[in-house]
């Protein structure tokens, strides 16, 4: 990572170069479902003309890099039926008018792809969230062990061996069309109780196979599909992880200390970044929520390991966000909620911090 750029410039609008890409600044949107896409038929998972508003607004609002939203390997890796979705060229073909306006404005397009595991099939939150089946265009969920996310899910199907190494496909077939459909950073979304996390953590893993048990085992298939990944994803584009630090189980699931140990196995595998958040994957994990609260995490992988981390989590204000960067906390910082609040936070944050910023040659009589 490289971040050469005056001195004057404020940290939060230094570049940054990861690989061959260069991310214009360290405001960066992180990835939040828009619940958005069609259920079924021919248009299922295919993005909408509001996920291309969505994403167009941040990308003009001065936002560096754009994550787009977890955006599943499989129609049964979707989270909700209405999630995006990047396993057929429909949905590509679709991508491409996002990626190609993101692009216009100088912002990097990034794509989260995911597998929802256990906690798939559920309804839109607005909804209630809660599981839903064939008459709502909902399907048996599936995961590392039969273990429901909470008392009274449905029961998931326990994977065999041969169905985890057809996702581990799925997920390389989803980084190829990624890159058609004009993508310049891929993210491998292991976090927040979802599939991949399930594998991490004991409390959602009980197999007594090669990927359950030990540590070795249970990072397993995180390690197997960013191998399958990385095959397929150019040398040149870089490749990021999104992790849960720990579970918030005071030590009875996936801990801190196994988020610094994988870290510096994922650089071995050509990880570049780690995107690091917490929790997720219980229901009664009791989360101190405040202010930044999950810095100190990602603030741990960067000390102890070489790979660069970002940081996400009740990040609201521009001086908070610049007091974790200089302070060595982090390499970037992830908006969520904040850029849903304010698709315009970046620009804000330059007025107050001396940043500079792109603008739209369209609103340049108002600067």
């Amino acid at each position: 990572m490289s971040a050469a750029a005056p001195a004057a410039f404020a940290a939060l609008f230094q570049p940054c170069t990861l690989r061959s890409v260069t991310i214009p600044n360290r405001v960066w949107m992180a990835p939040m479902c828009q619940y958005s896409a069609a259920p079924d038929g021919p248009d299922a998972g295919v993005a909408q003309d509001w996920h291309f508003t969505h994403y167009a607004a941040r990308a003009t609002g001065g936002t560096g890099l754009i994550i787009q939203e977890a955006t599943a390997v499989s129609p049964e890796g979707r989270i909700s039926p209405y999630d995006l979705g990047i396993w057929n060229d429909a949905q590509v073909r679709a991508l491409r008018r996002i990626t190609g306006f993101v692009k216009s404005q100088g912002a990097v397009p990034g794509i989260q792809i995911a597998h929802a595991g256990r906690k798939a099939s559920t309804e839109r939150p607005w909804k209630g969230g809660r599981p839903v089946g064939p008459e709502a265009h909902g399907w048996t969920p599936a995961a590392p062990s039969a273990v429901p996310f909470r008392e009274g899910d449905p029961v998931p199907h326990a994977l065999t061996v041969e169905e985890i190494r057809e996702i581990t496909g799925q997920f390389a077939d989803a980084a190829r069309r990624a890159l058609e459909a004009g993508y310049e950073v891929l993210e491998v979304h292991g976090a927040h109780g979802y599939l991949i996390g399930e594998f991490l953590s004991p409390q959602s893993n009980r197999r007594t196979d090669a990927y359950g048990g030990s540590f070795e085992n249970r990072t397993r298939l995180a390690l197997e599909v960013v191998d399958a990944v990385r095959a397929v994803w150019p040398e040149e584009l870089p490749l990021f992880f999104r992790i849960s630090a720990t579970d918030w189980l005071d030590g009875e699931g996936w801990t801190a200390d196994e988020t610094v140990r994988l870290a510096g196995l994922l650089r071995e595998h050509g990880v570049d970044l780690l995107d690091v958040s917490t929790g997720g994957l219980a229901p009664h994990a009791d989360i101190p929520v405040g202010p930044g609260y999950q810095v100190p995490f990602a603030a741990r992988v960067k000390a102890e390991t070489a790979l660069p981390a970002a940081a996400v989590g009740l990040i609201t204000e521009p001086e908070q966000a610049e007091k974790i960067l200089a302070n060595g906390e982090a390499d970037a910082i992830l908006l969520g909620r904040e850029l849903l609040r304010d698709p315009y936070w970046a620009r804000r944050a330059a007025a107050e911090l001396g940043g500079e910023l792109r603008m739209p040659v369209q609103y340049h009589r108002s600067w």
